[in-house]
């Protein structure tokens, strides 16, 4: 199976930075896109950002020149840097990986979620 884990979230002041990342782990033969989803109290989950193999992106117009979105293919990771951050920015952000992985024995296609890092915006 493929795992995937997040780090980074946090509390900061709006017009501040956080970089969050993800990183997979498992029987993975490759990893197609990689994104970003964010889920705030009440509300119910939405894209931020994701990148294709090939690098193309896209963004929420609502972080579209605050935050990107890249990816390290040799450590199987994905990151968000977000800037300029304001208090709507709130919610538990999610890492979403499509991925063809072995499963007993198979290569199989998988979307694979992580478990959420919160990020709070407030002064």
């Amino acid at each position: 199976q493929v795992q995937l884990v997040e780090s980074g979230g946090g509390l900061v002041q709006p017009g501040g930075s956080l970089r969050l990342s993800c990183a997979a782990s498992g029987s993975i033969v490759n990893i197609l896109r990689m994104g970003w989803y964010r889920q705030a109290p009440g509300k119910q989950r939405e894209l931020v950002a994701t990148i294709t193999g090939t690098r193309d992106t896209n963004y929420a117009d609502s972080v579209k020149g605050r935050f990107t979105i890249s990816r390290d293919n040799a450590k199987n990771a994905v990151y968000l840097q977000m800037n300029s951050l304001k208090p709507e920015d709130t919610a538990v952000y999610y890492c979403n990986n499509n991925v063809f992985a072995v499963v007993s024995g198979t290569q199989r296609y998988l979307e694979v979620w992580g478990q959420g890092t919160l990020v709070t915006v407030s002064s």
